[in-house]
């Protein structure tokens, strides 16, 4: 099976009621990690890379890993994902790679830091979708501010700040009738990296009821949580006791991003439980092995580890199960559907 377009795997995950983890990839074995945990799990699989990730692996490298991990998966619907595009040029290149869906992030203007105004997000977003849904490309937009920083994207709104740009259900009614979005990511207390919560998240400052409405004014958009990573504490405390200084910090609960599903959420951002994960892999053998330099013996672990937490996420969220089930889809089915006004 060729890379699919992400509405196809969101169209089956709202049909039979369950979500799919996004994971964020920058390297070969994060990607091997992935796909040994979806046929494991029989999962379709979201990949994702940043505009980060990208100039970390160089496009083409990452485009022969992504065809590689499909020629050793064929029975695996997978979906290539640009996270974050801060412009549409960014969106178009991705594009222009084979990725199969892309999220335009007008929430922020072009620098990925500065909150954006509602009018300058429908103008950016409605030209990615318009661009992309010629193609069959899927479109995540956002409304809202989403907290904290990742690769260098993000306001880093914190504490009433971030509160203060919660997605407002009725905005996120009319942004999808301005602009066309298969897939909706919303903030609801969220935010990017490790750092997300000092205390373990509540209703005051998780906002799951904004979830909620949204999906029942959107009951056909897909709706997407980032900064879901749970960090669990038994992943920190292997990087502490092997060198690590990673301070107390919460994530937010399975169970919240569960509620989430029940209300709506089809995709679920999924990348620093898998950085901890490796980071106290590769930690935990050179701590316990000094003289240890061959990469292998500490990349094989840290791919593991990463492995466990797919496998984890995949099942949480009943994606398992379901990668067989889904129908085959290629981007030129999709440009179609779109073109003829069926999706």
């Amino acid at each position: 099976m060729s890379l699919v377009p992400m509405r196809a795997l969101l169209d089956h995950a709202a049909e039979h009621g369950y979500g799919v983890a996004a994971f964020n990839v920058n390297n070969m074995e994060q990607i091997q990690a992935i796909m040994a945990a979806a046929e494991e799990t029989d999962s379709p699989v979201i990949v994702q890379a940043s505009r980060g990730a990208r100039s970390y692996s160089q496009d083409s490298y990452l485009r022969h890993l992504m065809l590689a991990a499909i020629e050793l998966h064929p029975e695996i619907p997978v979906a290539m994902h640009q996270d974050h595009g801060n412009s549409p040029a960014t969106c178009f290149s991705a594009i222009e790679q084979g990725f199969t869906s892309c999220m335009m992030d007008g929430s922020l203007l072009e620098d990925a830091k500065t909150p954006a105004p509602y009018d300058y997000n429908v103008k950016v977003t409605r030209e990615v979708v318009a661009h992309a849904h010629a193609r069959g490309v899927t479109v995540e937009g956002e409304i809202g501010c989403l907290g904290g920083i990742e690769d260098g994207h993000g306001a880093g709104l914190t504490g009433a700040d971030a509160m203060a740009h919660l997605t407002d259900p009725a905005q996120a009614e009319r942004f999808v009738a301005d602009t066309g979005v298969d897939a909706l990511a919303v903030a609801i207390g969220t935010s990017h990296g490790a750092y997300k919560f000092k205390r373990k998240p509540t209703g005051e400052v998780l906002k799951m009821e904004i979830i909620a409405e949204i999906h029942r004014r959107l009951p056909n958009t897909h709706l997407v949580m980032h900064g879901s990573s749970s960090v669990p504490q038994e992943l920190i405390d292997v990087i502490n006791r092997n060198g690590g200084e990673i301070p107390e910090t919460y994530g937010v609960p399975v169970s919240e991003i569960r509620a989430g599903i029940e209300n709506g959420v089809r995709k679920i951002n999924v990348d620093t439980d898998n950085r901890l994960a490796m980071t106290g892999a590769v930690r935990k053998v050179l701590h316990e092995n000094r003289g240890e330099f061959d990469p292998r013996a500490y990349l094989k672990p840290a791919r593991e580890a990463m492995q466990q937490i797919c496998r984890e996420r995949m099942i949480a969220f009943g994606q398992a199960g379901h990668a067989r089930r889904i129908p085959k889809a290629t981007l030129e089915d999709y440009a179609s559907l779109y073109q003829a006004g069926r999706l």
